[in-house]
């Protein structure tokens, strides 16, 4: 997806995972009780990049913002086989991401050369799914069709993980996301995300009249 110049934007109450493209590296923000920010792609011309909104379950959401940053260098990467991961978030082929999430979660990016093959493990309870950036892949089954760019495959409870095939003949970059279901109730009301009407009420006074968590907001200019 293309990324534009954004006005600020306001972001409560959820964790944000922005990779921010191919030369920035990635950002992960815990916005917790409130966190006002702006999104202002750097340089000219046409940005690619991929957001993730992760719910935090009830007991997190009053918490302090957290902010983690990785510079493209700093994001952690294995190799083996034809097949290549940046470990954004999680674990994978022995290699940890430094990113804490409070809600346990992988964000992997595999590329896989022709004619390469690769299992990665799944906690079994955990929700996840495929989004598939560039060329073409057999997932999951080996008989199954191929999945084309720009299409998401929600993938199964109760596997031992999932397996990715390039049968063709260019790469296959995809990127796979896991987490921890919270099995809690959602209610989300523009960028609020609670778990009842009631609370996403009390949300949305408490940044109009710049309270718990939303002091500074009327003040605050993105630079």
């Amino acid at each position: 997806m293309s990324a534009t110049v954004q006005q600020p934007r306001l972001v409560v109450k959820k964790v944000l995972a922005k990779p921010q493209g191919e030369g920035q590296g990635a950002v992960w923000m815990t916005a917790g009780r409130g966190i006002v920010h702006s999104e202002m792609p750097a340089g000219e011309g046409t940005h690619t990049g991929l957001q993730l909104w992760i719910n935090l379950s009830s007991k997190d959401k009053m918490i302090e913002p957290r902010y983690q940053e990785l510079l493209r260098d700093e994001i952690p990467e294995a190799e083996k086989d034809g097949v290549k991961v940046k470990v954004i978030a999680g674990e994978s082929m022995g290699v940890q991401s430094p990113v804490y999430t409070r809600t346990p979660t992988m964000y992997l990016d595999f590329t896989l050369k022709p004619n390469s093959e690769y299992h990665q493990s799944i906690p079994e309870t955990w929700n996840a799914f495929v989004y598939i950036i560039e060329g073409e892949g057999v997932f999951g089954i080996p008989n199954s069709q191929p999945t084309a760019a720009h299409h998401i495959l929600v993938l199964g409870v109760g596997g031992d993980g999932l397996t990715a095939w390039n049968r063709s003949s260019t790469p296959l970059r995809f990127i796979l996301v896991g987490g921890q279901p919270l099995n809690e109730p959602v209610v989300q009301h523009g960028p609020f995300v609670m778990n009842t009407q009631a609370q996403i009420d009390k949300t949305i006074q408490d940044y109009y009249y710049g309270k718990n968590g939303f002091e500074m907001a009327r003040h605050w200019s993105s630079k």
